[in-house]
């Protein structure tokens, strides 16, 4: 038995009225065995039923489908479109049309979900960065109110406290700076200044910049035995010099008492450098490492707030290494350690 999943209006239209032709044709040759009526009845009766069928499936179904698709696509229809309506829709068999319109769907679904995560990052995001600029300015507020209130005439707690209100009016402008430049980066506004110059030297400068930190943890750092040999990158080398900053400052950060601080530096493919700083800290736990390079993301609210930061420094290397035309990535591993990594063009 033929099927009518995928007939056209037109294989529809004659389908069906050979169906109703058949038997009406048989039934009046019954009555008056004429062959030649009998053909002539065959013709009135199929023509008259195919052009009837068709014109109500072009006039009544295919006139609603071609609503369906001009709501689809949203837009009002310009002449290409007006003769896809018009000859070329009418050709396809209704099933076609399903799948055009399930594939919709799902094209809109996926749109949804999309939206509903990029909502969710936003209002995160929002959040993040009230609590971010709230807690610097109350803090001024409430040193800058006590002074007014009498304060001011003590010498001793002025002092401390207009200490305390530069802090965070230091910690306010490092995070409009950060934000400021994270912007630059994603715009592309960001010149970069690239050189060729030696990655091992680059470290050991940065990591002898923050030794102060590493020491009042006791934490050493080495390069890895083997990776000491000298690599050329080519590169922006203030803007990676930042990149190591931020990523040594965190490893002191929320690295262990007495802890560690390893580099080391392979050559890929012979067009890139592979750099990775690893520690052996608390480290991060699993669910949180696709999202450890979004900006204010922090993998624990009360203790990364409590070390300070921004909440920018991850976020500022992702954009400068992807600047770069490079990717950045991290593996950790709970009460093990973290390793950050990112590539750079060989020089």
């Amino acid at each position: 038995m033929l099927s009518g999943k995928n007939f056209s209006p037109q294989q529809l239209s004659a389908y069906t009225a050979l169906l109703i032709t058949i038997p009406v044709c048989t039934g009046i040759y019954i009555l008056r065995p004429v062959w030649w009526i009998t053909a002539i009845a065959f013709v009135a009766v199929f023509g008259g039923c195919f052009l009837l069928i068709l014109f109500t499936l072009q006039r009544f179904i295919y006139r609603k489908i071609k609503l369906v698709y001009k709501l689809i696509y949203k837009t009002k229809a310009s002449k290409r479109e007006e003769f896809y309506y018009k000859n070329i829709l009418p050709q396809k068999g209704i099933d076609d049309v399903r799948k055009d319109v399930e594939n919709w769907a799902i094209q809109r679904n996926a749109e949804i979900e999309t939206l509903q995560q990029n909502e969710a990052y936003r209002k995160e995001f929002l959040q993040n960065l009230s609590h971010e600029f709230k807690t610097p300015i109350f803090a001024i507020q409430g040193y800058i109110e006590t002074l007014l209130g009498g304060a001011m005439d003590n010498k001793e707690v002025n002092h401390r406290f207009l200490q305390n209100a530069a802090r965070n009016i230091d910690r306010l402008a490092n995070l409009v700076n950060d934000l400021d430049e994270i912007s630059k980066l994603e715009n592309k506004q960001q010149l970069l200044y690239k050189s060729n110059f030696v990655i091992q030297e680059l470290f050991r400068e940065t990591f002898e910049s923050l030794s102060i930190r590493a020491d009042a943890k006791n934490i050493g750092f080495n390069i890895k035995k083997g990776c000491d040999s000298p690599l050329t990158v080519f590169a922006d080398q203030e803007k990676i010099r930042q990149v190591l900053v931020n990523l040594i400052d965190n490893a002191i950060k929320y690295g262990k008492q007495n802890g560690h601080i390893e580099a080391s530096f392979y050559k890929v493919d012979g067009e890139r450098i592979l750099v990775e700083i690893s520690d052996d800290g608390g480290g991060i736990a699993e669910e949180h490492l696709p999202r450890i390079f979004e900006r204010f993301y922090r993998t624990d609210l009360a203790r990364s707030r409590k070390v300070g930061g921004s909440g920018l420094g991850l976020a500022i290397c992702k954009h400068i290494i992807e600047a770069h035309g490079q990717t950045i990535h991290v593996r950790s591993k709970t009460d093990v350690g973290s390793s950050f990594g990112f590539t750079l063009q060989q020089g």
